[in-house]
């Protein structure tokens, strides 16, 4: 078994899907799988699952990704 409560929570995988799409490394229009490149091939996995354990894809867009945000700040 993989033991996935490392630094891949899916707040640090949102924060570095903001920072590649802020450098333009990526697009929001892309698929998660693009993160892939920017992500050390030995802890893919654990991104992987991290990502299935909060319902997305890899196919999703990174939009979809960054646009799941707390709502409930500022009400």
């Amino acid at each position: 078994m993989v033991d996935t409560a490392v630094k891949y929570n899916i707040e640090y995988i949102r924060e570095k899907a903001l920072q590649l799409v802020k450098q333009r490394l990526i697009q929001r229009n892309q698929p998660i799988y693009v993160l892939c490149k920017y992500i050390p091939y030995r802890d893919w996995l654990c991104v992987e699952l991290e990502l299935e354990r909060n319902e997305f894809l890899l196919r999703d867009c990174i939009i979809d990704l960054l646009s799941r945000e707390n709502w409930s700040e500022g009400q």
